[in-house]
């Protein structure tokens, strides 16, 4: 009998990383496909880690989505950083990030934080937000 394998978690956050970046950019799914002549159903897959990008397609996304292919594995779950790169050694300190992002509430918020130009003004919304979300000053 076959049973319905889960996806891989590097399928997933690579996926999740595609989706990320084609809301950054305001691009629909359907767009995506048509630069990459799939569906988007197939995007639908990818960016929930049910199917896997093969090599020559994540390249074909990196180029349509301007970035390195090595953005889509940034963060990515499992990896060890190379010798001399060493971070912060926060285990997934971006995902929080990714999650955020990848919200069309979160992008909303994000592309008007970045319009505010006024460094006071960016302090009060950060504080406005802590008290509506009900968190303590962080030290």
């Amino acid at each position: 009998m076959a049973s319905k394998k889960s996806p891989n978690p590097i399928d997933i956050h690579v996926g999740s990383r595609v989706r990320l970046r084609r809301m950054m950019l305001g691009m629909s799914q359907e767009k995506l496909g048509e630069h990459l002549g799939i569906t988007f159903q197939q995007i639908q897959k990818y960016e929930k880690g049910t199917n896997r990008i093969g090599a020559s397609r994540v390249q074909a996304i990196a180029r349509v989505l301007s970035v390195p292919v090595a953005f889509f594995f940034e963060d990515a779950p499992g990896l060890t950083p190379v010798a001399g790169e060493q971070g912060f050694d926060e285990p997934q300190s971006a995902s929080y990030v990714v999650d955020f992002l990848s919200s069309s509430e979160g992008l909303s918020l994000n592309k008007a934080f970045i319009r505010i130009k006024d460094p006071k003004q960016r302090r009060k919304v950060v504080e406005l937000v802590k008290a509506m979300a009900g968190e303590e000053d962080e030290a």
